[in-house]
This record gives C-alpha cells, sequence and structure tokens, in this order.
C-alpha cells in the first residue's frame, strides 16, 4: 500500500531531512511506484505538486529534496497503485476549497465497495477510491457546519465520519486546512515530536542524518505523522486502530 507523510509546525519550517529519505521509498528502498505528491501550505495558500513518475526518477522530487520550502502545514504521498491508473490526475494528495479555504488529503489503503452519492459541489477528478473518500468527507463536512467549525468542532465530526469510510477497509489518512493536521490510522501509523532540547537524528531509508540543535529555535515544535518511523534513533510513537489524533503548533492537540 502507499506510504503516508505529514507535517505540523509551530514556525514555518522546510521538510527536507524527511522527505528526502521518504522519497526513497517511491521505488528505491520500497517498492511504491506508481506516482507521488506533495503540498505545503503557506498562509492561505498552497504550493502543490504531483507526478506520475516513481519518487526517486521524478525530477520534481529532486527538486523539493534540493528547494527548502517553509510550511507550518506539509501532506505528502508516495503511491502504490490499488485503484484506478497510473496518472497524474490519481496521485495524492488531492486539494479541494471548503469554506473558502483550501484543504489536503493523502490515503494509505484500499476501500471496497465505498461509492457512496455525491450530491453536493465535491466530485473526484480522477478514478481511485481515495479521492472519492474525500470528497465524500468535504461533502458531510460542509452538511454538518454552517460556516469555518473550530479544530474541536472539527474533530469530534471527523470522529463520527472516519469509520463509516473504514469499515470498507483499511483507511489510514491525513488531512489538512492549513491551520491543524489530522491523522487517522486503520492500521500502520506513527508520529514523532521534536521540540527543545533537540538532538540529531539519521535517516533509515538514507545515509543522511543532521542535528537539530544547530538547525531549530528553542521554541521550534515540529509533529511529523508518517507510514513507517523515517529515523531509527528517535522515539516513535504508533497510532492505535481506528485512533484519530489531531496537531497543531507543532504537537498533539488535545480537545478541550
Amino acid at each position: 500500500m502507499c506510504q503516508l507523510l505529514g507535517m505540523n509546525c509551530n514556525t514555518p519550517t522546510d521538510i527536507v531531512f524527511s522527505f528526502s529519505g521518504f522519497a526513497q521509498r517511491g521505488g528505491g528502498t520500497d517498492h511504491h511506484s506508481d506516482g507521488w505528491g506533495i503540498a505545503f501550505f503557506e498562509d492561505r495558500g498552497i504550493r502543490h505538486f504531483v507526478d506520475h513518475l516513481p519518487a526517486v526518477e521524478s525530477p520534481i522530487a529532486e527538486l523539493i529534496r534540493r528547494y527548502p520550502i517553509k510550511s507550518r502545514n506539509v501532506i505528502a504521498h508516495i503511491r502504490k497503485a490499488t485503484q484506478g491508473a497510473v496518472n497524474l490526475q490519481n496521485c495524492h494528495p488531492f486539494v479541494r476549497e471548503l469554506w473558502g479555504r483550501y484543504w489536503v488529503f493523502a490515503h494509505n489503503g484500499n476501500l471496497t465497495d465505498f461509492r457512496p452519492r455525491l450530491h453536493g459541489q465535491f466530485r473526484p477528478v480522477g478514478t481511485t477510491d481515495s479521492e472519492h473518500a474525500f470528497c465524500w468527507l468535504m461533502q458531510e463536512l460542509a452538511k454538518s457546519h454552517a460556516g469555518v467549525p473550530s479544530v474541536d468542532e472539527l474533530t469530534l465530526t471527523l470522529r463520527e465520519l472516519a469509520p463509516r469510510i473504514a469499515a470498507h477497509g483499511t483507511f489510514n489518512f491525513l488531512l489538512s486546512n492549513g491551520t491543524a493536521l489530522w491523522s487517522h490510522a486503520s492500521t500502520h501509523l506513527w508520529y514523532l515530536e521534536r521540540q527543545h532540547p533537540f538532538q540529531g537524528a539519521e535517516l533509515s531509508d538514507q545515509d543522511l542524518s543532521v542535528d537539530f540543535s544547530q538547525e531549530a529555535q528553542a521554541t521550534d515544535r515540529v509533529a511529523v505523522v508518517v507510514t513507517a518511523p523515517l529515523t531509527r534513533n528517535q522515539n516513535w510513537k504508533a497510532f492505535q486502530s481506528g485512533e484519530l489524533k489531531v496537531f497543531l503548533d507543532g504537537a498533539e492537540y488535545h480537545l478541550s
């Protein structure tokens, strides 16, 4: 199945280190070679890149590895196709607008017989189960809230909606509106919070290390969510099956 990578921070931060290791899983250290994509939030805008080439071969992926785009919320995806052809319209992450904000979504898993009726403004462009699920989520969020809801309200609604999709198969996903990062696990998902005092990190998929104590400020906080741990010397924590977590300002957020 596919690979997910998400980052949520309290200050604009680049994802070069994590993405360098993550991209190796797109045809290098793993066989997920059916395309990839990444989206960076910048204020109310996004930079969105997708490519049907494997991440280890993609010139666009090489650009991301070398260009330190700074963002407070990032979602990346490496695809191993289960439903839908290998083409650009089927590459994650997917983007939609709701309440005057961009929403970005990526999914890891396979959903069987999940094609509910879509009767609102949200329609899939490609043919994946993932994009159909995203459109349905957006449709149901729009029905549940008249205006922009709080992070608490959105989290409660997503906790009601996610199990309805997960009943059809594996539904690991990342979702962000540029403010928070929601992460749901059916099977495999891990997270890590980096904060002062920062330490060094060594990638598992590439011979690359970084000393975050030399790169980060004392007030910086970064949360990273990934399908499988990216580094070999850090304390990654596993999600429980069926668990939905939300990250805000670089740390796990607990509802008030």
